[in-house]
């Protein structure tokens, strides 16, 4: 575990997003923050009040003594904090202009600008908490659904640190007799312990198993479902598009080639994040624009992880759907056919089979059938999860990766043993597979790595 660092100087940032609104929020963090907030405030004295108290006052310049705006001052004394340190945070009112003048007298009269994410950084250093939990504060900050902000909470309360650090400490506890194996060999038998160390790896790979299950779901809940909305011209793209963001994003006429790009919005279904891309018609045309329009739908396609092929039901089969069918067969994949208030020429069951994928009837303009649209997209990618407030989900590419080289590096060993390979060369991976693991919660991670993370959170958090 990194060592508890308690010499720090002041740091200052502002908390909320920049612009108008109630109240803005400045904040510090540091064994100089109430010092300094001190020589701001007009009101109670400041070091004299009781932790975890909000105080009403003003934010006096010193050099001017111009009020500048009616505040509340949060004091909270170490180690009782978000970062284990003394912080102030200073209520003010929302604006642009007061929320930067605290800000630099802050700044002149001690305090640094805090680094994007050093807040959290700081409590990371100073064992307030761990790096799946320092990811989940961003999680929290991103997310989209309420869905997404619970698999955050339960990373938050340490459900992930509990499951790595029941992994490490088994394999510490073999760790530990084979260390006493190598040293003293006459009480134990090389054979015995290398089964130990067998049986402990197929365990803890069996654990990283069911981890590495979540992956693509807490991928998603992190990042949202790229979910393309295709088909030709005036089947219904951006009316769906609007149906499902409750919102006119889309242009929508009864004229052909409306939409001339992709358009994205984020939308929840099931409690679960879709990033939508409105695809322009993917058709032959000579115009310019269009033309880029459907390159980039192409482009949409293919990157997409889900596609909704929408076809309209009241007409049958063209070239261009027959195309786009076939473009698609490589995707997941929702077919819908919409207009079926004007009557049904495509039949489902057929369809069903020429594309392998689910098949919805819908009349967007009539918002037929659109539930069970819904209800398609939420069983083919989360069959079970959104029922559960306990999930413990991976929910990142690092977390993935780190799970992945841990799991390699016992393969490793459990192949080392069957093919006789001594002891101590054996433990080089195993030794490997419990730093690995360390790295996912930051037990074990370098330097670079603390300082790459934390570059990624926004300024003040």
């Amino acid at each position: 575990m990194m060592p508890t660092l308690t010499e720090f100087d002041t740091i200052a940032a502002i908390s909320t997003p920049i612009g108008e609104g109630g109240i803005s929020i400045v904040r510090l963090s540091g064994e100089d923050a109430v010092k300094i907030a001190n020589k701001l405030f007009k009101g109670k004295n400041l070091s004299k009040v009781a932790s975890h108290t909000i105080n009403y006052g003003h934010i006096v310049d010193p050099e001017t003594s111009e009020v500048v705006d009616e505040v509340m001052v949060s004091v909270l004394l170490a180690p009782k904090t978000f970062t284990k340190e003394d912080m102030v945070e200073i209520n003010c009112h929302g604006g642009i202009v007061v929320t930067n003048k605290i800000l630099q007298l802050l700044l002149k009269h001690g305090a640094r600008m805090a680094e994007a994410g050093e807040f959290t950084k700081r409590a990371f250093v100073n064992g307030r908490i761990d790096l799946t939990q320092a990811e989940s504060v961003m999680d929290i900050v991103r997310a989209k659904t309420d869905k997404a902000r619970q698999v955050a909470m339960n990373q938050l309360e340490g459900v992930l640190l509990v499951k790595i650090r029941t992994m490490r400490q088994e394999i510490l506890d073999t760790l530990a007799n084979i260390e006493v194996n190598i040293d003293y060999p006459e009480y134990d038998a090389d054979q015995v312990t290398a089964k130990q160390m067998q049986e402990t790896s197929k365990s803890v790979i069996e654990k990283i198993n069911r981890l590495l299950k979540t992956a693509s779901e807490g991928k998603i809940m992190r990042s949202g479902l790229a979910t393309a909305i295709v088909g030709r011209p005036n089947v219904g793209k951006s009316s769906l598009l609007n149906y499902l963001t409750q919102d006119d994003k889309a242009i929508v006429t009864d004229v052909a080639g409306t939409t001339r790009d992709t358009l994205e919005e984020y939308v929840s279904i099931k409690g679960v994040p879709l990033k939508l891309v409105d695809t322009a018609g993917i058709h032959h045309t000579e115009d310019k624009v269009e033309k880029i329009g459907v390159e980039r739908s192409k482009k949409a396609i293919e990157q997409a992880d889900l596609v909704l092929l929408l076809l309209n039901a009241s007409e049958d089969l063209t070239p261009e759907d027959e195309k786009l069918i076939d473009y698609t067969k490589d995707k997941k994949r929702i077919v819908v056919l919409n207009k079926s208030d004007l009557g049904m020429k495509l039949n489902k069951e057929d369809l069903a089979k020429k594309t392998n994928a689910e098949i919805v009837v819908t009349s967007i303009l009539k918002e037929e059938n659109l539930d069970d649209l819904e209800e398609a997209i939420s069983k083919l990618f989360f069959s079970g999860i959104h029922n559960s407030n306990n999930d413990v989900l991976v929910t990142n590419q690092r977390q993935a990766g780190l799970l992945e080289k841990a799991k390699t590096q016992l393969t490793d060993v459990i192949d080392a043993v069957d093919n006789d390979v001594p002891v101590d060369i054996a433990q080089i991976d195993f030794t490997g597979a419990w730093d690995t693991l360390g790295e996912i919660t930051g037990d074990s991670a370098p330097d670079e790595l603390i300082t790459q993370l934390f570059s990624q959170f926004c300024l003040g958090k």
